[in-house]
């Protein structure tokens, strides 16, 4: 792929927010994805390019952190939390009907590019099992047939919105310029932190 000068002007203002540039590898990496979908090899060497880096050192970063995709996944890339509490509390059979439902496994992607699936370890959510995120947005309380109804809508192209955060699903693109520090102007709609998860807050300040 090429570079526009248009993305190339992002990527350098994405680089000026740091006081040491090689902080800005994350970013950048999101921000490859919001082009590809997923991180390419040009992008790596694109940003190791800015950056004045070894490829390996890009390459190192985007291969631990478990957000970034060395292939496509789909527009909405569901993450279904089978950790303990998850797990017992539905997450594990959430996965099994949903992958079941629409005939795809682990790191798996539906036909129409739609919709990916990945077990998560852990969407850092407890307080709300089971958990699924889809492009990093929370979908809370959730039981097999809210999941297939949620993958049935995003495939027709009208998701649920998700259970805090903005009031609309923005597809994983989307989101990956967001987590690229690209505003989208959804950051103040929707609920932040529910009552469960100031519940201990709550109970602290009570035993004052």
């Amino acid at each position: 792929m090429t570079f526009t000068n248009e993305q190339i002007t992002v990527m350098d203002s994405i680089i000026a927010r740091y006081p040491r540039e090689r902080s800005a590898i994350m970013p950048l990496l999101h921000y490859v994805q919001s082009i590809s979908g997923y991180v390419t090899p040009e992008g790596i060497e694109k940003i190791a390019e800015k950056l004045e880096l070894a490829t390996a050192e890009v390459t190192a970063v985007s291969t631990f952190y478990t957000q970034y995709k060395n292939k496509p996944v789909g527009d909405y890339h569901v993450g279904v939390c089978v950790n303990t509490l998850c797990a017992v509390m539905g997450g594990d059979a959430i996965y099994e009907t949903v992958t079941e439902h629409l005939g795809i496994g682990n790191h798996e992607t539906t036909s129409d590019g739609k919709v990916s699936i990945e077990r998560i370890e852990c969407n850092a959510a407890c307080d709300y099992a089971p958990v699924v995120m889809v492009n990093w947005e929370f979908y809370d309380n959730q039981t097999p047939q809210s999941v297939k109804d949620l993958v049935d809508g995003a495939r027709a192209g009208n998701p649920p919105a998700p259970t805090r955060g903005p009031k609309t699903l923005r597809t994983w693109k989307e989101n990956s310029a967001v987590l690229a520090g690209l505003s989208d102007g959804l950051s103040g709609e929707g609920v932040a932190a529910g009552e469960p998860s100031k519940l201990g807050l709550k109970i602290s300040k009570e035993k004052k």
